[in-house]
């Protein structure tokens, strides 16, 4: 029998597709995949529908869907996250090419039966699941391999089904025009709601194993196998304990057997920061053994920081780096140079104003972008670390956006990546054109640049 049978009676095609992901994670990864994230769309769309207090974002697709801040406080951190999983696993599964494991499947299916016991838990009308229900990974099918479906397959899937599938834009539109039966049924909905929160929800919703797997993804989507003994439970010695020595959660490694990062995992009931002490402890024992300080990561699984101890303290970020922006991130910690004896090219900026600003007070040139940005910032720019040419036509027209608004304003909050013209290039803003980590950088980027010194005019 399936797990996701206490579904059957109020959520027919939620259920019916959980047990299509359920069946198939070991036959077809990918598919169990795909399908897992097509039950969470369709379960998320049924709460928006029926529960008034969930406010529909600026777009319907899924990610925006968990994201809105009224489904995130109704749903709760821990699944949120796991949704978030499944979104991302399901999104891996059309969108790229690589071999999708049977574990990830497993992940997939796991999560995705949280996520459905909060669902029946917080709407059911007619009944609830018993808190005690558990999903057990070694009763999924493990029948001969069926024909894998494509990727191409899939994403012709995908377009099918959302092309059926109503739009919650336009149901929702104008709540005055909601029909008889869905207002009774919205009515019903709220009344169970406030029925299960009045209740402790005693469930064990796995955390754990949700932080390990979320981590891992986050790490994999990084570029890191994590496939050697050494990238996880690393002992290092000279820790200030009995035993004078430790075990680091994961540690990431350059090509030159150097460590890049340390990174630290806490508890999901403890605040990411809990970890910072310890991440540091292990980095000072790698760099003792190793000769190279490594940058710090610490995470619950919810939040994840980067902390580079030697230049700058702690920031919350989204994801973690890849092996080359670790060691670009190192080699600027190696070659940094005051920017106050930094040698300026007279041939770009040879006006004495400009070489006064930018040697002592690099503030000042944002004073004077109005008039004379682009030759400033052609000086600064020569200065900047070399990249290999990565960008696509998108990535780099999203960027000439941010330049030109810098220009004519002089500042620019991240809030505007998510209007027009930015939207336009990119619907889902810079996510959909960047990694996590490089949205990271370039949010920290316009925060530089938008808290300057106060005695300096910023227009």
């Amino acid at each position: 029998m399936s797990q996701f049978v206490f579904l059957s009676g109020e959520w027919p095609q939620v259920a019916s597709t959980a047990m299509r992901a359920e069946a198939l994670a070991y036959p077809d990864p990918r598919t169990a995949c795909f399908y897992a994230r097509r039950a969470l769309e369709l379960a998320v769309a049924w709460a928006y529908k029926h529960d008034p207090a969930l406010k529909l974002p600026y777009q319907d697709n899924l990610s925006a869907l968990i994201h809105e801040p009224s489904f995130k406080k109704a749903a709760g951190e821990a699944v949120f996250t796991k949704a978030r999983l499944i979104v991302t696993l399901g999104n891996q599964a059309v969108h790229s090419t690589r071999p999708i494991a049977a574990a990830d499947a497993v992940t997939a299916a796991r999560e995705l039966f949280h996520v459905a016991y909060w669902l029946a838990r917080t709407y059911g009308r007619s009944s609830r699941p018993e808190p005690g229900l558990r999903f057990d990974p070694a009763t999924l099918p493990k029948i001969t391999p069926v024909p894998a479906q494509t990727v191409a397959q899939l994403q012709t899937l995908e377009a099918q089904l959302h092309e059926r599938d109503e739009k919650l834009s336009k149901l929702l539109a104008d709540r005055s025009a909601l029909d008889e039966e869905l207002t009774r049924l919205r009515a019903q909905v709220a009344e169970a709601r406030k029925a299960a929160t009045a209740q402790p929800d005693t469930h064990d919703y796995s955390e754990a194993e949700t932080r390990d797997a979320f981590i891992d993804l986050l790490l994999h989507e990084a570029g890191w196998p994590l496939d050697q003994p050494r990238d996880r439970e690393f002992e290092v010695a000279g820790m200030p304990n009995r035993q004078g020595k430790g075990f680091v959660d994961y540690v990431l490694w350059g090509d030159d057997g150097l460590p890049l990062a340390v990174l630290e995992a806490k508890r999901t009931r403890r605040d990411a920061r809990v970890g910072q002490q310890q991440a540091k402890l292990y980095a000072d024992c790698l760099e003792q053994q190793f000769g190279q300080r490594p940058l710090i990561f610490y995470s619950n699984g919810y939040q994840h920081w980067l902390w580079d101890d030697l230049n700058y303290p702690p920031r919350q970020v989204q994801g973690f780096y890849t092996q080359a922006e670790l060691a670009l991130a190192l080699q600027r910690r190696r070659t940094r140079q005051p920017l106050a004896t930094a040698e300026i090219d007279t041939h770009i900026v040879e006006r004495y104003y400009q070489s006064r600003a930018r040697g002592a007070r690099p503030g000042l040139v944002r004073a004077d972008a109005g008039r004379h940005g682009p030759r400033s910032g052609q000086a600064g720019a020569g200065r900047l670390p070399r990249r290999q040419k990565t960008l696509n036509a998108s990535q780099i027209e999203f960027l000439n956006l941010i330049a030109n608004h810098l220009t004519q304003h002089g500042v620019m909050e991240a809030a505007v990546l998510y209007e027009s013209p930015f939207i336009d290039i990119a619907p889902q803003g810079p996510e959909g054109l960047f990694t996590s980590t490089q949205v990271d950088e370039l949010v920290a980027v316009l925060a530089r640049i938008h808290h300057c010194p106060s005695d300096v005019r910023c227009t």
